[in-house]
């Protein structure tokens, strides 16, 4: 149905039904937040209060004006009306993207609200419809309070904190490894392959093979090395897919130039585009590992040329 055709209890009914949503949609907000961002979790508990609040003073409403039975009336059941994101996103949500998605919820809270209001003639469900418009306005001003007291406090500069120990720990470590694995390992035999033939189709096809093999396996090995429980490295398959893609990447990059029918301008590009992938495992290093951007230089162009030597001196032997 329309929005336009719903009666005044049709419209509280789903009003009452939004608002239940919305309150378990900010409980799994802070649940899914409580472990890591605790003041943040603290905000969404207030707010999932105060939709209880709401409902049920949309149902004390109802039960006086339409008797005991709540016809069920959905979001989905409405033409038009806004719909709300299913829950499960919340198991990789951060804090700021929770706080965003809240801020947008009572912006269209209030819109239905408003509109709701304009659509009753009845001077007690008018007058409620309007007061919970101006509820879901004060929940933007209430929760920008509570998150400008939260940053005086500092507990939103930790928060910032865990969150980038979490993002390492669940994203740039397990991806780091395997474009290291993937762009060093895979050196010795393509090079070697390189040298020994000669030929750039069979030179792709080793390093190609390196590559997905590779991807393949440090995928497999990062996701069963650890389920994330204790460690708090997140989602095994999640960390094991960043793992895998990221090795295949670091091999395929070095191999793709060998799609070149000429060997020499193949191999030459080729180098390039190890030294490219050298320095940005390097940069990654010095901005996520805090490591010495001239000890990560130096790390990863040694291991680098010990591995071409490696492939060039069993190729050309």
């Amino acid at each position: 149905m329309h929005f336009r055709d719903l009666k005044e209890p049709q419209i509280l009914a789903l009003a009452i039904t939004a608002e239940e949503e919305d309150a378990r949609i900010y409980r799994d907000f802070a649940e899914s937040l409580r472990a890591d961002f605790s003041s943040t979790a603290e905000l969404f508990t207030r707010m999932a209060q105060e939709e209880d609040e709401h409902r049920h003073r949309l149902i004390e409403l109802y039960r006086r004006r339409f008797g005991e039975h709540i016809p069920l009336i959905r979001r989905q059941d409405v033409k038009g009306f806004f719909l709300r994101r299913p829950s499960w996103f919340t198991q990789t949500l951060r804090p700021e993207f929770a706080r965003d998605e809240a801020a947008l919820m009572e912006i269209e809270s209030r819109r239905f609200y408003e509109a709701a209001a304009q659509r009753t003639n009845d001077a007690g469900v008018r007058q409620l419809l309007g007061d919970l418009a101006a509820a879901e306005q004060e929940h933007e001003a209430t929760a920008e309070k509570i998150t400008d007291a939260q940053t005086a406090a500092g507990a939103l500069s930790r928060e910032r904190d865990v969150a980038r120990r979490l993002f390492v720990l669940r994203f740039v470590q397990p991806g780091l490894a395997g474009l290291m694995d993937g762009s060093v390992s895979s050196l010795a035999p393509l090079f070697a392959a390189a040298f020994a033939t000669g030929d750039t189709l069979a030179t792709f096809k080793v390093g190609l093979a390196a590559s997905v093999g590779a991807g393949i396996s440090m995928g497999f090995a990062e996701a069963l090395s650890d389920d994330g429980k204790l460690s708090g490295r997140g989602a095994p398959w999640l960390r094991g897919a960043v793992c895998g893609v990221m090795t295949a990447l670091g091999g395929l990059g070095h191999t793709l130039p060998y799609l070149i029918h000429d060997f020499h301008v193949a191999t030459t590009t080729a180098l390039v585009v190890v030294a490219a992938e050298l320095a940005v495992i390097a940069w990654i290093r010095n901005r996520y590992m805090d490591t010495p951007l001239l000890s990560a230089t130096f790390q990863v162009v040694v291991g680098g040329v010990l591995v071409f030597i490696a492939g060039w001196l069993i190729g050309s032997s």
